[in-house]
């Protein structure tokens, strides 16, 4: 109206993802990918879309997305396209009526035969404004201009305008023949169309971009991966998220590394993800940005000693190499565990210190020797500071707790691994649950985590009460504890601690239409693990048996030893008979690993009693 033309810019991280995500590719492949020339028609992609494997990709990754991409089974671009229109409140309602349609279960009806040529991709539904802009042409001779302005009245929900058009469509459509009665349908689905109309060429190309990362994550998984948790990482919920999708997919994701890690996530040749340099807390892009070009330069690092002979100290000073020891960047290469940079030599210095300063002075002597009159550097000779062993190796908890501290999640592995049995088996309620209490039906609850945080504060009666921060595999919350009940439970409440809770709801003390958790007891996960799981039994066909598989069985079976008695069920289905057998010389304990073990096997059930 002022003569101006008005842009939109639109910032789109999917964008850097697929970026990051070819690059991920030409360095772990050396496959150079053109990601706008890729095939519209590739199988893999379409597979994914119908198995609902959307986690990670754009615009299709909801929950309830990926129900109805498994019910739809898409097949061609314009379904995607479809879906993307449709998968918004108001439209929503026609998403069951266009997958009947598309797999023959309903008829495909047109109110008009001529309708057919511009409503046949959607299975006869409106969908698109600019269907209605076709069709208003086809049906009432609009010009170019009126079906504009149509699309501009319903794309802007003006039904005033809407109103005034009508006439014009009416007497349109009797003038070529087309029955009045017909015509009145046709606009009032117009008319209610007007509250959700989609502009077809913005969902086809949202639509592009999804099929992209679809195809990128159908393709090269793990290069895809890393690019979208690079693109992630800040937020801790979500990285968790995608490291489940990781291993879903079967895709290892391993801690920093000196010789293999980047700046942010990247694919080792094994298709490995490495966490990235940049993601440990005080390591610098410049710190980053020396050590690859180091070691592109001279070669991998060897050791500890080779790391800070080569190193430009400047730009990776102590305190970023501490980082980079203690979260385990290191420990492929160094000789020596994490906490031993910590240890203390004769003289009362720490190892780390003296090795900074060895460092420095292999350094310092390198380029004098290169600047004298010979410009020999093979001759220098230092010795190289002796690792001492007086310090107490670090428990797995503490090497834990540095990598979240240093990182921001775990990585090596999760403190409750050895309690994943109980918290997914025999717990019936997640943190993550207890975010909306109304939607959880049961009155009896269970569930677990470690103690990542404790508050005691006192009422103004003088009654101590508390809050406990709790976190499981996935999830964290806040808890709140009244005074009787931390009077009674106090002792288990302290960091680090792995407990178990057992609770009720019931009516909230100042408000009986809402209701609140009381805890009625509370174990160490540990002591829950020995006491609920009373046998393991293993369900196995006698046609799955395989020796790798019952090689890797009894290693795991060996390493575990416990006290929980261990069964075997080997089943004959042609036979149709069964042998229960247990083991007598060995029992063990239920450790987590066995639990991925089987779970890898779907033709392997056990039952936990």
């Amino acid at each position: 109206e002022t003569g101006l033309i008005k842009m939109d810019f639109l910032g789109l991280k999917t964008l850097s993802i697929i970026r990051e995500t070819v690059e991920n590719i030409r360095l772990s492949l050396g496959i150079e990918i053109d990601i706008d020339a890729i095939s519209i028609e590739d199988p893999a992609t379409y597979q994914l879309y119908c198995d609902g494997n959307t986690i990670g990709t754009f615009q299709f990754e909801s929950g309830g997305m990926q129900k109805y991409l498994r019910e739809l089974q898409p097949t061609t671009f314009e379904d995607l396209i479809a879906m993307n229109a449709l998968y918004r409140p108001g439209p929503m309602q026609y998403i069951p009526q266009f997958i009947k349609r598309k797999h023959g279960e309903e008829p495909i009806e047109y109110d008009l035969p001529c309708m057919e040529k511009y409503l046949k991709d959607t299975y006869g539904i409106t969908v698109y404004q600019e269907q209605v802009m076709l069709l208003s042409r086809e049906i009432a001779d609009f010009t170019r201009g009126e079906s504009d302005a149509l699309r501009k009245a319903m794309g802007k929900k003006l039904i005033d305008k809407l109103n005034q058009m009508y006439p014009k469509f009416l007497n349109g459509g009797r003038a070529k023949g087309y029955d009045p009665n017909i015509l009145e349908k046709i606009w009032e689905d117009w008319r209610a169309f007007a509250s959700y109309a989609f502009n077809k060429s913005h969902a086809t190309c949202y639509s592009w971009v999804a099929y992209q990362t679809a195809y990128l994550k159908a393709n090269f998984p793990s290069q895809y991966m890393a690019g979208v948790m690079s693109r992630s990482f800040a937020d801790k919920k979500t990285i968790t998220k995608l490291m489940d999708e990781c291993k879903a997919l079967k895709i290892k994701v391993l801690g920093p590394d000196i010789n293999e890690s980047r700046l942010k996530f990247s694919v080792n040749r094994k298709g490995d993800i490495r966490f990235g340099l940049g993601a440990i807390m005080g390591v610098g892009e410049n710190a980053v940005a020396a050590i690859i070009q180091e070691r592109e330069k001279n070669g991998l690092f060897t050791s500890f000693y080779d790391f800070v002979e080569r190193i430009n100290l400047s730009a990776c000073n102590k305190k970023c190499i501490e980082n980079l020891a203690v979260s385990g960047a290191f420990d492929s290469v160094s000789g020596m565990t994490r906490e031993q940079i910590y240890a203390i030599n004769d003289k009362g210095e720490i190892l780390l210190d003296t090795l900074v300063r060895y460092g420095i002075t292999f350094q310092q002597d390198k380029a004098a020797s290169v600047n004298s009159l010979f410009g020999d550097s093979s001759g220098i000779d230092i010795a190289k500071p002796e690792i001492p062993q007086n310090n107490q190796p670090w428990s797995t908890l503490q090497k834990l707790n540095k990598e979240r501290e240093l990182i921001g999640i775990y990585i090596s592995g999760h403190p409750l691994d050895e309690y994943r049995v109980v918290l997914e088996r025999i717990c019936n309620t997640t943190l993550e649950d207890l975010e909306d209490i109304y939607s959880i039906n049961q009155t009896e609850i269970s569930f677990g985590g470690i103690v990542i945080d404790v508050v005691e504060r006192t009422n103004k009666y003088g009654v101590p009460y508390g809050f406990i921060r709790l976190e499981d595999m996935n999830f964290s919350k806040e808890i709140f504890v009244s005074g009787k009940e931390w009077a009674e439970w106090k002792g288990y409440f302290t960091k680090d601690s792995a407990i178990f809770i057992s609770g009720r709801f019931e009516p909230h003390r100042y408000n009986k239409e809402e209701k609140e958790l009381h805890i009625t007891k509370v174990e160490f996960l540990v002591d829950v693990k020995e006491k609920q799981i009373e046998k393991l039994t293993l369900n196995i066909k006698l046609s799955q048996l395989n020796e790798s598989f019952v090689e890797e069985l009894v290693g795991l079976i060996y390493n575990n030893p416990g006290t929980i008695p261990l069964y075997f069920n080997i089943v004959d289905n042609e036979e149709g008979q069964n042998v229960i057998m247990q083991s007598l010389s060995h029992k063990i304990s239920p450790n987590y690993k066995i639990f991925e073990l089987l779970d890898e096997n779907p033709e392997i059930s056990y039952i936990i009693n």
